[in-house]
C-alpha cells in the first residue's frame, strides 16, 4: 500500500505548484524504490532461509536413515542371536525327553 507524499499548502504557495508536485513525485519515486528494494531483499532472505531449511532437512533426513540402518542391523543380530540360543535350547530339550523315554523304554523291555 504506498503513501502518496502530502506538502503543506503553505509549501505550494512559497516554491510553486511545480516545484511543489516536483518534490512529492520525487518522494514517491524514493518510497517504490526502498519498497521494491525491501521487497527484493525480503525475497532474497526467505529464499535463503528456504535454501537452509531445505538442507537441515535433508541433513536430518540422512541422519535418520543411518539411524534406522543402524538400529536395522542391530535388531537383525538380536534375532540372529535369539534363534541360536531357540535352537540350542530346544536340542537339549529334543536330547532330554529322547533320553528320558529310551530310558523307560529299556526299563519296560528289561521288565
Amino acid at each position: 500500500m504506498p503513501v502518496t507524499a502530502k506538502l503543506s499548502r503553505k509549501f505550494y504557495e512559497t516554491f510553486g505548484d511545480e516545484i511543489a508536485n516536483e518534490l512529492v513525485e520525487w518522494f514517491n519515486q524514493v518510497d517504490a524504490t526502498y519498497r521494491a528494494d525491501l521487497r527484493e531483499l525480503n525475497e532474497l532472505n526467505f529464499a535463503r532461509f528456504d535454501a537452509k531449511l531445505e538442507q537441515r532437512w535433508a541433513q536430518l533426513d540422512a541422519k535418520l536413515e543411518q539411524r534406522v540402518a543402524e538400529l536395522r542391523g542391530e535388531f537383525r543380530n538380536e534375532l540372529r542371536e535369539l534363534k541360536a540360543e531357540l535352537v540350542k535350547w530346544m536340542f537339549v530339550f529334543v536330547t532330554g525327553g529322547t533320553v528320558a523315554v529310551l530310558s523307560v523304554m529299556i526299563a519296560v523291555v528289561k521288565l
